[in-house]
């Protein structure tokens, strides 16, 4: 039987199959160390102080996450409209763009912007680790230019089977919404079209026009 540096990773594997199990991952957003394969928690913790990156982790090996200044602008107010919705009805918590949670055993994902109702935190105590074992109710991801088709196929497969409920691919260069209740459900969302919370968030619509009027400064239509 072939030694395995990670369980998911066989010896004989070279770099450039680890990057295509990440799902074309480029070379520049994995850091050097720790090695392919032996990465842990701590060193997501660690990333930001020793490289500056926001790393998440997938199979042992940590990823940079990518945003631009944009996407950073849209997700800042899309946190706003949620978190006033959540505390308006009591729902939950909204974390933001380094809100670390470990929604598998051998992955640690940082949404973009994450909506975790209170039901999953008995008596409302929320954890004091800094990466609680815990998946989000709704993840959303804002795509930048640095991520590839299939690291984002292979992020809403990890969500779903996680137990993620609602997952909302935001592109803003087309302006639109891929909404996803399902690995293999999607409803694409264009920018004169409405954002449904659905079962995770009822009640809660947005015109997605509105959210990019918002973030740019502008008078919503």
């Amino acid at each position: 039987m072939a030694t395995t540096v990670s369980p998911l990773f066989p010896a004989e594997w070279t770099i450039a199959d680890v990057l295509a199990q990440l799902g074309g991952i480029p070379a520049d957003r994995i850091p050097a160390l720790p090695p392919v394969g032996t990465a842990t928690e701590k060193d997501v913790l660690e990333a930001k102080s020793r490289c500056g990156r926001i790393c998440e982790l997938v199979d042992g090996v940590l990823v940079e996450k990518t945003m631009g200044y944009y996407e950073s602008l849209v997700a800042a107010t899309l946190i706003h409209l949620l978190r006033e919705f959540a505390e308006k009805h009591d729902l939950g918590i909204v974390l933001g763009p380094d809100g670390t949670l470990k929604i598998l055993p051998t992955q640690v994902r940082i949404p973009d912007v994450s909506v975790i109702l209170w039901e999953h935190f008995p008596e409302r105590q929320l954890p004091g680790e800094p990466i609680p074992a815990i998946a989000p109710d709704l993840a959303v991801e804002v795509l930048s230019e640095g991520n590839t088709p299939g690291e984002m196929e292979r992020k809403k497969r990890d969500y779903f089977r996680a137990g993620v409920r609602l997952v909302w691919y935001l592109d803003p260069r087309t302006r639109t919404v891929e909404v996803r209740t399902g690995p293999d459900q999607c409803v694409v969302v264009r920018e004169d079209g409405l954002l449904d919370g659905g079962d995770v968030l009822p009640g809660f619509r947005l015109p997605l026009a509105e959210l990019f009027a918002r973030a740019e400064g502008r008078r919503p239509a």
